[in-house]
């Protein structure tokens, strides 16, 4: 303040909030909601990180490489194929009559590129795991996120919406290709999982139709 002198001012800024409100910055109170989860994140991913590292060398670098080789075979092991777009278009033919056979394909096809990804990727760790090729930065990525339970990236990166842990990931995403399985050996559902669909705005759209 103005003319108040040291020790004035010193008075002032300890009378100063330890702790500002998202007010003071323009910002909606839900602000600091926002800044707490993103923290909470932070320390959390922080310390998985730090027990993920504490194998060290010798024996224990062995056995975390074995963990790692069975958590990528299990999954993978888990993991089907890609689904046979052509051999579904031909029994699921796109018609004006019927939309949903569109919804079916559109979902097949964005569920490919996250099953060659998942898939890929693993094989190539496996391969890196055993010295067989170099373990890129995008391998070191996918093994930490494994040893720790998380997504990875490369998978977020074409996958659906999702919160889950590795292991909850795993068994939602499993679900999600069974029903599509189920609707292409069965045929069109009578109920509909909606929030199973990698797009729920399409099948709405085709619900319109």
């Amino acid at each position: 303040p103005i003319g108040a002198g040291y020790d004035g001012t010193v008075e002032f800024i300890k009378g100063l909030p330890t702790s500002v409100t998202p007010e003071v910055f323009g910002l909606h109170d839900n602000a600091d909601i926002t800044k707490d989860q993103q923290e909470t994140n932070l320390m959390l991913d922080s310390l998985l990180l730090t027990l993920s590292a504490g194998g060290g060398g010798g024996a224990g670098g062995a056995d975390s490489e074995s963990l790692l080789n069975d958590i990528a075979t299990d999954i993978f092991n888990k993991m089907p194929k890609e689904f046979d777009v052509e051999t579904v278009q031909r029994k699921y033919p796109v018609r004006y009559e019927e939309s949903m056979n569109t919804v079916l394909l559109q979902e097949l096809i964005r569920f490919n590129k996250l099953i060659k990804v998942i898939r890929t990727s693993l094989q190539e760790l496996q391969k890196a795991i055993k010295g067989l090729v170099v373990m890129s930065s995008d391998l070191e990525d996918v093994a930490k996120a494994l040893e720790t339970g998380k997504v990875p990236g490369m998978w977020a990166g074409k996958s659906y919406p999702s919160l889950k842990p590795l292991g909850s990931y795993v068994n939602d995403l499993l679900a999600r290709l069974k029903f599509l399985q189920d609707w292409i050996d069965v045929g069109q559902p009578s109920v509909f999982w909606i929030s199973g669909f990698f797009f729920t705005h399409a099948f709405l759209t085709g619900g319109l139709q």
